[in-house]
């Protein structure tokens, strides 16, 4: 009966979410009474970082005045062109309403874009780690080309890494701030790999064939450090218009994550396609909360207050937390992290297969340095490994989207007890 009872091949060999997985184990735990800081999941506790009152009023007031009917498939008006006056003044960039499409997040907008532009016969190439590029490849069928960064660069791809490969794929997927590193590109490496997508399109337009397309995935840009300025290829490069698709939203700068209004910008006839498949879908934002997001955009004063005092607020964390593990590696414990950069990650390493732990168990993998963290420094950290990156590779991603100001230190403390046990 099993035999009969047969999905299609794509479900069938479909994965869920490695994060989200790990991340409800851990509050499955902790429901049942254990005490583990759970740094996962790329969330936000709202009683730490609620979103703006101002956003919170207006959506309450969109309710209020019965703004629950369907909206336009590519989102209201008023929203489009809220985020055109956004992207203006805060980067420069004019694009009309007609080349924005609202959706519920950023999730459906990057499936959009993978079921646009990529047949199952063309190639996406991503760096790892990187977020659920693996999963859209294998929900649109598409070939895939995945490029190992290295720390000495920040985890982020440079012009060596891809231009060997840009003539084979169809779809360059890049992000910055970096989700899973929360490092971002430098002026110099994006302008590189600009300049060649650039060069690789004037060979295609010359002999006639399909495009190579950015999608660029800046869901944390407004989430940066003073020393990491955020860039855009088409900011960079104004010739890179017709080719690169970009994501925003709500989720991460204004620590929306479940209120979903996300955003793409991009070539009108491009976008005008990823409205009709995500019709189909029924992706849309809800009304009211666009209502209401249009309102926020449109006052300059609300968003540069909420994004000076969330920046402060996730910078301290970030800083902290690394300015801890660089103490905890004076001390000669076998752990790293790189500076942060952007997102709400920091970048740990965790260099401790071999060592035993105080029951003389080895730890042998990454999952036994997974569990032994848990379990001993009662710290739950996602593996590089649910990004794509080899299963033996010893760095991890620190969220500090749900922990106190009081948690960090608290937190250091216990992973130092928790090494000093190891021989």
């Amino acid at each position: 009966m099993e035999k009969h009872l047969v999905a299609s091949h794509m479900a069938e060999n479909m994965s869920g979410s490695e994060i989200i997985k790990l991340a409800w184990e851990i509050n499955a735990r902790i429901s049942e009474g254990q005490h583990i800081y759970n740094l996962t999941i790329g969330d936000f506790n709202p009683n730490i970082f609620p979103i703006p009152q101002y956003l919170t009023d207006k959506i309450k007031e969109a309710y209020n005045n019965h703004q629950t009917n369907y909206p336009p498939g590519e989102g209201i008006p008023a929203l489009r062109d809220a985020i055109s006056h956004y992207l203006k003044r805060e980067s420069e960039m004019q694009y009309s309403t007609n080349e924005i499409l609202v959706a519920g997040g950023s999730r459906p907008l990057i499936y959009a874009i993978y079921k646009t532009l990529l047949d199952p016969k063309d190639t996406v190439l991503y760096p790892v780690p990187s977020w659920n590029n693996n999963h859209y490849a294998h929900l649109t069928g598409c070939k895939a080309i995945e490029i190992e960064t290295l720390p000495e660069n920040n985890f982020l791809p440079v012009l060596d890494d891809i231009k060997k490969y840009l003539s084979k794929v169809n779809l360059l997927a890049l992000c910055s701030p970096l989700n899973p590193t929360g490092t971002c590109f430098s002026k110099k490496t994006l302008n590189a790999i600009c300049k060649a997508v650039i060069k690789e399109n004037e060979k295609r337009r010359i002999k006639g064939k399909k495009a190579l397309y950015i999608m660029y995935d800046s869901i944390y840009w407004g989430l940066a450090s003073k020393k990491a300025e955020h860039f855009d290829p088409v900011s960079l490069h104004p010739e890179l218009r017709d080719y690169t698709i970009s994501i925003h939203g709500i989720s991460k700068v204004l620590a929306g994550t479940g209120v979903r209004v996300g955003w793409a910008w991009g070539p009108e006839k491009i976008i005008r396609k990823m409205k009709a498949l995500l019709g189909h879908i029924g992706a849309w934002a809800p009304k009211a909360e666009q209502v209401a997001t249009a309102q926020f955009l449109d006052n300059h004063d609300e968003v540069k207050s909420y994004l000076a005092w969330i920046n402060k607020e996730v910078s301290y964390r970030l800083e902290t937390f690394y300015d801890g593990f660089q103490a905890l590696n004076d001390k000669g414990y076998q752990v790293d992290a790189l500076r942060p950069q952007g997102a709400i990650y920091l970048t740990v390493l965790f260099d401790l297969i071999g060592r035993k732990t105080k029951s003389g168990k080895t730890l042998e993998t990454i999952a036994d340095v997974s569990t032994f963290l848990i379990d001993e420094a009662k710290v739950a950290l996602v593996p590089f490994s649910a990004f794509g990156s080899k299963t033996k590779e010893p760095w991890y991603r620190l969220s500090v989207g749900t922990c106190t100001k009081e948690d960090v230190g608290k937190i250091l403390d216990s992973l130092e007890a928790a090494l000093a046990s190891l021989r």
